[in-house]
């Protein structure tokens, strides 16, 4: 495989997230949206929404978007703002090549430089890939959501588990917005 960069995603790779995450909308029980899958217009409005405040991270190679991940809030009130949720998506093509791998350490570097103190991953069961690949990154299992998704004709169960990046301080900083954070660390996250 040629190599893997990556790279903060842009409104112009809103195409390319929308057709890695088509399969998994249409296919798999992974994620709980429905049909249709959502198109481009939407992912950038995603990408404009969550973005300013949260990353999305795209891998390429030879140009091509691969994969990406991103975060985005854990819960809506004020008081969870320094939790987030995490997900990461590749192409079929590139599953078990590191990418996804690759992906959360940066998406994880740049969590912790704006001081986020806990990530969480809702999977839905079985999934040994990503139970696997979480579990590598030191998420621990903290429950699960019986039947609580209908899919594929099928009742899920959703497991969640937590990764915390810091012990939380007794009067903790706001969390830095992606976009204010400072672009020479971004860089460096992107490329150790």
């Amino acid at each position: 495989m040629s190599t893997v960069e990556y790279r903060v995603a842009t409104l112009a790779d809103a195409f390319a997230i929308a057709e890695i995450y088509a399969p998994y909308v249409s296919d798999t029980a992974i994620t709980f949206e429905i049909d249709p899958p959502p198109d481009a217009a939407e992912i950038a409005a995603r990408l404009r929404r969550i973005g300013a405040i949260h990353p999305w991270i795209v891998a390429t190679v030879g140009g091509e978007v691969v994969g990406y991940a991103y975060a985005c809030e854990n819960r809506s009130r004020a008081a969870y703002r320094w939790s987030v949720d995490a997900a990461v998506y590749l192409r079929e093509s590139t599953h078990r090549k590191g990418i996804g791998r690759g992906l959360y350490e940066r998406l994880f570097a740049l969590l912790r430089a704006q001081g986020f103190v806990n990530a969480f991953a809702g999977i839905t069961l079985p999934n040994a890939a990503s139970v696997g690949l979480h579990e590598a990154f030191g998420f621990r299992l903290i429950g699960v959501h019986q039947q609580v998704g209908w899919k594929l004709g099928a009742w899920r169960d959703v497991g969640w588990w937590q990764l915390a990046f810091a012990t939380p301080a007794a009067d903790p900083a706001e969390p830095i917005a992606f976009s204010d954070l400072d672009r020479a660390l971004v860089e460096r996250a992107l490329n150790p």
